[in-house]
């Protein structure tokens, strides 16, 4: 069974849940790309560390994102065992 978020910016009719859901997806996309930069779990040596604010938010925003992609699929999976294999808005 594959379920689907409904979480594309396309998926909504409202402007301001376009953005909303656009930024977000810029936020996990650009989250990759610095960890990609500045960590060492592709073997490689730091070259810098981010300050310290910088870094909690990262990890705040993550946290909130996860947070929000969780209740998101609780919701949308309880729809789905409610109605079967109608699609929930």
């Amino acid at each position: 069974m594959t379920l689907s978020l409904k979480l594309a910016p396309d998926d909504h009719s409202e402007q301001v849940f376009k953005q909303i859901l656009g930024s977000c997806q810029q936020f996990v996309e650009q989250l990759g790309a610095l960890r990609n930069k500045l960590s060492d779990a592709h073997g490689g040596r730091r070259k810098t560390k981010p300050a310290s604010r910088r870094a909690e938010l990262a990890v705040n925003l993550a946290g909130s994102m996860a947070t929000f992609l969780v209740s998101t699929w609780e919701v949308r999976t309880a729809g789905e065992a409610q109605v079967g294999s109608e699609s929930i808005q």
